[in-house]
Parts: structure tokens; sequence; C-alpha cells
């Protein structure tokens, strides 16, 4: 079929540079509602879950996951902590007499969330009893596997001898690097309302791309 002169016209006054700006908009607006509501990035700050993510490694975390369910054990997670965790030096626990320098974990977070954003492994979930002996998780009596993590050292926060009980709805997180991570064992456990999302994969650098 022949195109109309009118048809002709209108394709004549179609402006490129207004089409590309057009398509860069509606590019960057659907990223913008993928990363607001599905998937966000996030860089490694610290090495305080070294050797599984190293400063500066990046990752996507999944944010929708949130809504469906909770996290598991062993899952890497983003999140905000309680404001006991805001001063890195001297956190402070919502029991008084449990965290740094006592011979328990810390059971209760502070009331308030933090602006932080932390990324640890959640070690126990609701209702799990939680020891820590050298680093190690014990978990509802058993030492959990845990090849993947650095040795605590002896350091101060490497062992807490009593049992807490992880609250429900709320998770327990500690650092891969156990000597050397601000975690739940100073300032406690985090409801799940804190967490961000469920880290599922690593996109750099280039040579530590996976899943997982």
């Amino acid at each position: 079929m022949a195109r109309t002169a009118d048809t002709r016209n209108v394709e004549q006054k179609r402006n490129p540079v207004v089409e590309i700006v057009t398509i860069v908009a509606a590019a960057l607006a659907i990223a913008f509602v993928v990363q607001l509501v599905l998937v966000k990035t996030y860089r490694i700050p610290s090495g305080s879950m070294e050797p599984t993510l190293d400063i500066g490694q990046r990752v996507l975390v999944n944010r929708i996951g949130m809504r469906f369910g909770d996290p598991s054990v062993g899952d890497i997670v983003v999140f905000h902590p309680p404001t006991g965790a805001d001063n890195a030096g001297a956190p402070a626990c919502g029991a008084p007499t449990e965290g740094l320098g006592s011979s328990r974990a810390c059971s209760t977070p502070t009331s308030d969330r933090s602006d932080q954003t932390f990324i640890k492994r959640v070690v126990g979930a609701g209702g799990d009893r939680i020891q820590i002996r050298d680093g190690h998780v014990i978990r509802n009596g058993r030492r959990e596997a845990d090849a993947f993590t650095n040795p605590c050292g002896g350091g101060q926060g490497c062992t807490f001898d009593g049992v807490i009980t992880v609250p429900e709805g709320s998770f327990f997180m500690m650092g891969d690097n156990r000597g050397q991570s601000d975690d739940s064992r100073f300032w406690g456990p985090v409801p799940k309302k804190w967490v961000i999302g469920t880290a599922i994969a690593t996109y750099w650098p280039p040579k530590r791309v996976g899943l997982f």
C-alpha cells in the first residue's frame, strides 16, 4: 500500500535526537524500577566477609524474595543493623550484661534501626539456641560446618560460652572473617523488617563472577 503524503510528512518530522533521549529515559526508568523493587547492587566495604567476599567486590541482592519468605541459615544477606552497631569500637547490646566483655553473645538488639548497611551471613534464625566457641557457631547443640570462614584467632568476642535464644522473626548474623567482623555477637539479632535482601550473585571483579 502506497504511503499517503500525510504519513510521509509525519515520518519526516520525527526528530532522531528526541527518539534517542526517549529511549534512554525509558531504559533508565526501567533500571531504576528493577533496582528499587527487584535487584540492588552492593559494594563490599570491609574485610568482614573474607575469604568469601573481598573488599571492593560487588554483589547482586534479591530484594523481592523478602516478600515471599525468610532468609535461611547460611544465606548471605544485606540489612540495616540496630543502632547499637553504630559505634564500631564499642557496640551496644540491648541487654547491658551481654555482648562485648560478657560470657554471652548479645541476644537483644537496641530498639532502633541504624542507617548503616551491612552484609553478613545468617547463622541462626528465630528459636535457635546459639553459642560461640573460638568463632565457631554452636546452633541447637551442634557445631555448624564453616570451612568457608577465616579462623577467629582467639581474640575478644571469639568465645561466648553462655547460650542465647534468637527471638522469633529475627536473624543472628556473623561475618565469615570471624576475628574481624562487627556482627550480632556484639549488637544482637536483626529483625526481619530490617533485612533488605539476599545476595544471589557476585558480578565484579570478572574473575569472581558467580552465583551463591
